[in-house]
């Protein structure tokens, strides 16, 4: 593991740390992930087993993604907005700013003690203690290897959570992530009770009726670049509000325009409100994460995200611009 320069300790003294606390919260960011959900709630799970009292929240105040439900522990996540219990130490998950943690920035700003434990890298610590590997496949491994630190690994619910986000960050252990470590790490989750059928089952063949009726306007929507080395395409409020959808029915978007042969750089953009959300995914070493940056977001080099304050059309023409695509023209609302 290659850790960054903010990082300040190791996981094993992070594990003795928080052996010596006793209420904790613990939060991702905002727009959660299957990695950002299941590395909150398996540490969770992992700090209960040694009699610790933990809550995880919510960056927003809104309603889970729909496709992370079936995730132990799901049922009981709280906006931080509405979270009034104790807060003896802070932990941020999957998380590196403090713009990305939402509401949970000011939770962590009572705590006694905060810590973070991510893979995203950024130029400095935003807590007490921080722990980044960028190398590592999803933060969930490293929340799995903190959860053997503290002798509590052989849990099947904190082994269910972990390999849920190490599944939803390596695209299936088909990205180029999916490294030795990452099926050392599936392969010890499984040992300890994690179902890798029931995991992809709950996450990849649970979609919507309004999930694929958005493909079709995805696909509808779509533009490639002369080269056929770049797509990008967008869904409006519109297409939601007509579809009857939600955020997470979009989710899948993303990895089908990557899907599409030829294709080196992909595009989304989902119109909310007063903004554009967009996510990047690259297919070979393109750093899609400098372009985000080019954005204000930022990621890893094969998956980032950005936002921009702008209409939709005038998100998808900056975008298209950026990867020599021709802007399309949008219908008019």
């Amino acid at each position: 593991m290659t850790v960054t320069p903010q990082t300040n300790t190791t996981l094993p003294k992070i594990a003795e740390a928080l052996k010596e606390r006793d209420n904790f919260v613990i939060c991702g960011h905002v727009s959660p992930d299957g990695d950002c959900l299941g590395s909150a709630l398996g540490l969770a799970w992992a700090l209960r087993q040694l009699g610790k009292q933990v809550t995880c929240v919510l960056a927003r105040d809104e309603e889970p993604p729909s496709d992370l439900r079936f995730l132990p522990g799901a049922d009981a996540l709280v906006a931080a907005v509405r979270y009034e219990g104790p807060c003896d130490c802070f932990i941020a998950v999957d998380v590196p700013t403090v713009e990305r943690l939402g509401d949970g920035a000011a939770l962590q700003d009572k705590a006694a003690l905060t810590v973070t434990i991510d893979h995203h890298a950024v130029p400095q610590a935003m807590n007490d203690l921080s722990y980044t590997d960028p190398d590592s496949a999803s933060t969930t491994l490293l929340v799995w290897e903190l959860a053997k630190c503290l002798q509590v690994a052989g849990d099947r619910l904190v082994a269910t959570c972990c390999y849920t986000g190490l599944m939803t960050d390596t695209g299936r252990f088909q990205h180029g992530n999916a490294d030795a470590a990452a099926f050392k790490g599936a392969w010890e989750m499984v040992l300890a009770g994690a179902n890798p059928g029931e995991v992809a089952r709950d996450f990849y063949q649970n979609r919507t009726l309004a999930s694929v009726e958005l493909e079709e306007r995805t696909v509808a929507h779509m533009s490639l670049r002369a080269d056929g080395e770049a797509a990008l395409s967008w869904l409006s409020l519109a297409d939601f509000a007509d579809c009857g959808a939600v955020k997470a029915d979009a989710e899948p978007m993303i990895d089908l325009l990557r899907s599409l042969r030829g294709v080196r750089v992909a595009c989304m953009l989902r119109e909310q409100d007063g903004e554009v959300r967009g996510s990047f995914r690259a297919k070979d070493d393109t750093d899609v994460a400098a372009i985000a940056g080019e954005f204000g977001g930022g990621g890893h080099r094969a998956a980032a995200g950005f936002t921009i304050h702008d209409s939709l059309e005038g998100a998808v023409a900056r975008v298209a611009a950026r990867l020599g695509i021709e802007a399309p023209k949008l219908p008019e609302a």
